[in-house]
């Protein structure tokens, strides 16, 4: 597993998004359960021994094992888990951008499993699964006490192979089955084109292991073909590699910007920062909504802290912890939540997100559906915010898709980049600087509304 790995909430591709960080540091040979407090394991192997001699059908100590640790990981926060061989080799080949499934993202909400967003172009996507669905079964059995990973092995498979989920919608009066056969998921992570008035567009999907390097190439392709200006669009991006998000931001940002630090439950801090000769400096507008999290709200907060973008949507996700994965001896994982980001300002977003410049929701039109907004704070046994109680807070909603003649928070980006030279406040970089499309000049991008 390469580099550093933050994501929001378990993505099936069937998207199971990995939310961890590389093992460089940590192994399970580095711990050691002498002088720890571990003698409470007399009690579990007691426990162990019991069902072992007693229970009334034969059961293999390792399956009860596994269930044990799945079950202590499970009492913590909601992105620390543990992953069997199978799970964890998986995991590592997410990273890639290629993998088998289905093609839907999605978390728990109220003890269920409830779809974030299908994947445009893929399985479940063209079967008619929708933002919102509850997904009370998969392949008959009921989900209800299935963890999020349970479901990711389950729906999960080889390419060709079918799997039926089925799901409860809003309106429904019985939940419905939709069989939907696996395929090889491409999540080309980094599409763009040039918009009206020579603006550039750039939506990132999430940060694979390709993403910083598939940007370079649509920049300079939009470079080419000499756009003025530029909306990155981060909506309903679940995150990805920590790596990439800063080679992202290097690509927006000079050489030696703080993108983001890291600090641990002793206060041990670690920091990170752009690295990249030049970068693109013409005047931005970053997308975001409740669906951007973890890695593209650290590109988001950090374009936002140094003036260089103008943020506008709506509230981001608020996933602000690091998980690290640790391999395990007998080829496990195990996802563990080891520290919290911080933007360059300082700030936490665990819980309450990326607030953006210019807020501005998408409606629904023409009398259609919309779904409960699903986020950090409405997960089980998420993680406080020492700098920002939780609140109480009206449950949200948002449209289920929304058309691109009806998109109003792009066509608010464009709008407002077509009037650019309205804004004064526009800093300029040291001279040395070497930038794409403007050499020593750095153009802040922070609009006023």
């Amino acid at each position: 597993m390469k580099g550093k790995r933050l994501g929001w909430v378990v993505m099936l591709i069937v998207f199971a998004a990995v939310i961890g960080v590389s093992a460089g540091r940590m192994s399970a040979t580095s711990v050691s359960a002498a002088g720890e407090g571990y003698e409470e394991l007399k009690t579990f192997t007691e426990v162990l021994s019991m069902i072992k001699k007693y229970y009334v059908e034969d059961v293999k100590t390792k399956d009860l094992v596994y269930s044990a640790i799945k079950g202590m990981l499970g009492s913590l926060d909601p992105h620390s888990s543990f992953m069997p061989p199978e799970a964890y080799k998986e995991m590592q080949v997410e990273t890639k951008g290629e993998f088998g499934g289905l093609g839907i993202q999605i978390g728990m909400k109220d003890k269920v499993l409830t779809v974030i967003a299908p994947i445009e172009d893929t399985p479940a996507d063209k079967a008619g699964i929708k933002a919102g669905d509850k997904i009370v079964k998969i392949n008959k059995e009921s989900t209800e006490d299935m963890t999020l990973q349970d479901a990711v092995s389950k729906m999960r498979g080889a390419p060709k192979t079918a799997v039926t989920i089925g799901i409860l919608r809003e309106g429904w009066k019985e939940p419905k089955d939709f069989t939907i056969v696996r395929d090889v998921i491409k999540i080309k992570s980094v599409k763009s084109k040039v918009l009206e008035g020579g603006i550039g567009y750039i939506k990132i999907s999430q940060f694979q292991e390709m993403t910083a390097s598939d940007l370079a190439g649509a920049l300079k392709n939009l470079e080419d073909k000499k756009v003025n200006s530029m909306v990155l669009d981060l909506r309903n991006n679940p995150g990805g590699l920590l790596n990439s998000a800063i080679d992202v931001s290097s690509q927006f940002l000079p050489k030696g910007k703080l993108v983001v630090y890291t600090k641990t439950r002793s206060g041990e801090k670690s920091e990170f920062f752009t690295d990249g000769e030049t970068y693109f400096a013409k005047p931005m507008i970053v997308l975001v909504n409740q669906g951007s999290a973890s890695a593209s709200e650290i590109v988001a907060g950090a374009l936002k802290d140094w003036n260089r973008a103008a943020i506008l949507g709506t509230q981001t996700f608020g996933k602000g912890s690091v998980q690290t994965v640790i391999p395990l001896s007998d080829g496990a994982g195990l996802r563990l939540t080891t520290a919290k980001y911080y933007t360059p300002k300082g700030i936490s977003i665990q819980n309450t997100g990326i607030t953006p410049d210019i807020v501005m929701k998408l409606e629904a039109k023409n009398g259609e559906k919309e779904h409960p907004v699903l986020r950090e704070r409405d997960l089980a046994r998420h993680l406080k915010n020492e700098q920002a109680p939780a609140k109480p807070e009206d449950v949200e909603m948002a449209p289920l898709e929304v058309d691109e003649k009806d998109d109003v928070q792009l066509q608010r980006a464009v709008d407002i980049l077509k009037t650019w030279n309205i804004f004064k406040d526009i800093p300029k970089a040291p001279a040395e600087d070497k930038v794409h499309g403007a050499k020593g000049k750095e153009q802040g991008t922070k609009g006023k509304e």
